[in-house]
């Protein structure tokens, strides 16, 4: 990845809204945190270092109180479909358009559950899995970050 990417890829994040962002791929990492405590800082883990980016070694935050055990032991028996990528997600392929997936839908490996737009791309994502739609997770027209869930799926 040149460090031109790095740099378009921090600024889409900091206008993006989210707080951290991670990327990985075989031979690099990159986390970048945004927020008013923190400005957006880089770690790489490869054989390749980037002289403008300080090498920061993340640390793990406290878990704050969560949903009852009850629904957490609920959801764990849907698996989840998650983000590919960041960008924004939509329900649907424009305003005008129907969603593609409500709660109740059955969903086959290939079909279309949403939409996600990063750097004026709109990507269509597809279900992996077969299943009925539980939740929706995610608020249509928001950020998302890679690797977040977006739908719970009962795959009975």
């Amino acid at each position: 990845m040149k460090l031109t990417e790095i740099q378009d890829l921090i600024k889409f994040v900091s206008k993006s809204g989210v707080n951290e962002v991670e990327l990985e791929t075989s031979d690099i990492k990159i986390v970048i945190r945004t927020g008013k405590t923190a400005a957006p800082v880089m770690y790489q883990q490869a054989p390749v270092q980037l002289a403008q980016a300080p090498a920061v070694v993340s640390e793990v935050a406290p878990a704050s109180p969560a949903a009852p055990v009850a629904a957490v032991n609920e959801d764990a028996k849907y698996i989840t479909i998650k983000s590919p990528m960041i960008g924004t997600f939509y329900r649907s392929a424009g305003p005008d358009k129907p969603v593609f997936v409500n709660i109740g839908d059955e969903i086959g490996v290939g079909k279309p559950v949403c939409i996600i737009e990063a750097m004026k791309l709109f990507n269509e994502i597809e279900s992996e899995i077969k299943g009925k739609i539980v939740k929706v997770l995610v608020n249509d027209a928001t950020p998302v970050e890679y690797d977040q869930p977006l739908f719970l799926v009962d795959p009975s």
